[in-house]
């Protein structure tokens, strides 16, 4: 093996190793950001509503709720790491919607090309990448859903041993 496949493999290790805290970090971080932002709206209901209704959203006042128990039980589900793909692909969908819903951001992801700036700044920015992590790389190693399928791996296998 050359020196190039072992610098390459010490890497490879030393990155996964990182992987699992980033995700951690960001599920923790923004997950729990996500759950406030969420539980605010659910109990400020009244001023939610008429946030969406000065963007003019259709039936603002059922998007009001949906949009915070999204965010709330989504951002739950982020910091426990369980059924985090699920919940980040709708999580994504939301943020993908609060950009385009405010005039201002969504000229900034119309002008995405000609100057990034304004998108990597917008509030949504944050939350929209972790769900976008959380939905391409998983969980991570430390989540429920890690302990999950490693508990149904074993019960598979010895399954298989009795037989």
């Amino acid at each position: 093996m050359n020196l190039l496949n072992k610098v390459n493999q010490l890497l490879s290790k030393a990155g996964g190793s990182v992987q699992k805290f980033l995700l951690l970090f960001f599920r923790l971080n923004w997950g729990m950001q996500f759950f406030l932002t969420g539980q605010g709206k659910l109990i400020n209901h009244k001023s939610a509503a008429e946030f969406f209704t000065s963007l003019h959203l259709p039936f603002a006042d059922c998007t009001a709720w949906f949009v915070a128990g999204v965010e709330c039980f989504g951002g739950l589900l982020l910091v426990a790491g369980l059924a985090a793909r699920p919940a980040s692909l709708i999580l994504t969908i939301n943020m993908i919607v609060a950009y385009l819903s405010v005039d201002s951001d969504r000229q900034t992801v119309l002008n995405f090309f000609k100057d990034q700036t304004p998108f990597l700044q917008a509030d949504p920015f944050f939350f929209l990448l972790t769900a976008i992590l959380v939905f391409a790389f998983g969980a991570g190693e430390i989540s429920l859903d890690t302990v999950f399928a490693k508990l149904a791996r074993r019960k598979k296998n010895k399954g298989f041993k009795g037989n």
